[in-house]
């Protein structure tokens, strides 16, 4: 597998993931401080991974953003 490829599918992944746990905070599904606490957590993992993926790429291609979203 090509390594621009698997980037892209790790990025689209990481993405999706934020976007749910994102959605299920606005919709409440946290029924305690815990669980809000969990999800915020993952949620800041998720951008540190897609921030450290973007940052690894940006060395070996200019036209990073592009590169990944498209």
């Amino acid at each position: 597998m090509n390594v621009v490829v698997f980037a892209k599918a790790m990025y689209k992944q990481l993405d999706e993931r934020r976007e749910m746990l994102a959605d299920q905070l606005v919709l409440g599904a946290a029924t305690n401080l815990e669980q809000y606490r969990q999800v915020v957590g993952e949620i800041q993992g998720l951008d540190y991974a897609r921030e450290s993926l973007k940052s690894l790429l940006e060395k070996s291609d200019d036209d990073v953003e592009d590169t990944l979203r498209s």
